[in-house]
């Protein structure tokens, strides 16, 4: 099991915000730049800037520049560790879902 960090820390700070997050998303596709990852939100492009720069400083991203473009791929290290980390919740969520289910759909006594 992934034990407490401040990884972990930064990687939810930085998953809790939509813009972030869709971002991540269209990486899934493979790496794009600054710009495209900026066109389908109503930002600037200095906005879209600081929410990529909070993804690489979370670990979440990784940058390459190639003369002007700079370029953003998926680093997909630290998602895992947060995988890793609610992985050991679904356990205990899925056991106490079905402990809810048995009890529900046992017959009631008497």
């Amino acid at each position: 099991m992934v034990e407490y960090s401040e990884s972990l820390d930064g990687t939810y700070q930085s998953l809790a915000h939509p813009v972030r997050r869709a971002m991540l998303h269209r990486l899934r596709r493979g790496e794009a730049r600054v710009t495209e990852l900026a066109d389908p939100f109503d930002i600037s492009l200095a906005a879209a800037s600081k929410h990529v720069g909070q993804l690489e400083r979370a670990g979440l991203v990784s940058r390459r520049v190639s003369g002007r473009d700079h370029w953003i791929s998926i680093a997909p290290a630290r998602l895992a560790d947060a995988a890793g980390w609610l992985a050991a919740y679904r356990v205990f969520w899925e056991q106490r879902l079905d402990a809810l289910e048995t009890l529900v759909t046992e017959p009631a006594d008497g």
